[in-house]
């Protein structure tokens, strides 16, 4: 193997993972258990060695996409190694990689070439939501979910997790406000229903409510980005009823019904239950079409 060669296979993820440019060629021949010679080098792993790593924050990998790679590394071989941990002399964890590890099984492949590193569990946790955000083709809510999982269990603040990721701050800020979204909005961008600039029009409004009201427009009408920009404009100018105050904390069970019930309708609904287990449910609406939508899903 040339060094021209050599230097092309691990550019990227070496980069990434702060590795020397100095990858070691592979070994012509493989051994059931091979030497390891340093955390830079390039070895081959028997993919039966090899577990999945239980933080990889992506789930869902689509099979079209995994057998057209497949395909490819059966004709060119693997061009990017993963990278794993080992955990005995037998033993290896995934810590990057898992669509080329998936993709490598399903195209009748034993071994892997692989980078070797040592890693604690928040060290493997952080490598891969790095190499996940920066080289997957995550949707948007997948890579605020990466986000929000850096902050939560990494202990990074908004600024370190910015220059890790390499983006800007406000990028980042944006990102983790998706998930502050309805889990109905997070839902159609998850699936691609809207778009990145739908969901930064809706994220510009406060209301629920109204949220709701705008991404039923997206879908229904199938606005443009700038359309549901002009929509969120008019509809944040909209007078909001003012509510009295909460008599107090609502329990677990109500929260859950009323969560219930929003889902369902797709806008927020109020339980309001009294001493007695006398009570009312509020469905508000924002406009007639609004309210013939709610009808619907009741059959009226």
């Amino acid at each position: 193997m040339s060094a021209e060669k050599r230097n092309a296979l691990g550019r990227g993820l070496s980069a990434l993972l702060n590795d020397s440019d100095n990858v070691q060629s592979y070994k012509n021949h493989v051994s059931s258990s091979p030497e390891i010679s340093s955390p830079d080098s390039v070895n081959e792993i028997r993919l039966a060695e090899i577990e999945v790593n239980p933080f990889q924050p992506r789930t869902d990998f689509d099979e079209t996409s995994l057998a057209e790679l497949a395909d490819s590394i059966k004709l060119q071989g693997l061009i990017q190694p993963i990278t794993v941990r080992r955990m005995n002399a037998h033993s290896y964890q995934l810590i990057s990689g898992e669509r080329r590890f998936r993709a490598s099984k399903l195209a009748g492949l034993t071994h892997i070439p692989a980078y070797v590193r040592t890693a604690n569990d928040q060290q493997m946790l952080e490598m891969s939501l790095i190499e996940n955000i920066q080289r997957e083709n995550l949707n948007a809510i997948e890579v605020a979910l990466s986000f929000q999982r850096m902050i939560d269990e990494c202990s990074l603040k908004q600024e370190e997790l910015s220059e890790r990721v390499s983006k800007n701050r406000s990028t980042v800020t944006n990102y983790l406000r998706l998930l502050r979204l309805p889990p109905g909005i997070q839902a159609s961008i998850r699936d691609g229903q809207i778009t990145m600039g739908h969901a930064k029009a809706l994220i510009t409004i406060d209301d629920p409510a109204k949220q709701i009201y705008i991404h039923q427009h997206i879908i229904k009408e199938g606005l443009s980005v700038r359309k549901a920009e002009e929509l969120a404009r008019e509809v944040q100018k909209a007078p909001v009823k003012k509510e009295g105050k909460q008599p107090g904390p609502i329990s677990f069970q109500v929260q859950k019904i009323q969560d219930d019930l929003a889902s369902k309708f797709s806008t927020r609904v109020k339980l309001k239950i009294g001493s007695q287990g006398k009570g009312t449910i509020e469905i508000p609406f924002l406009s007639e079409s609004d309210l013939s939508r709610i009808l619907e899903i009741m059959d009226w």
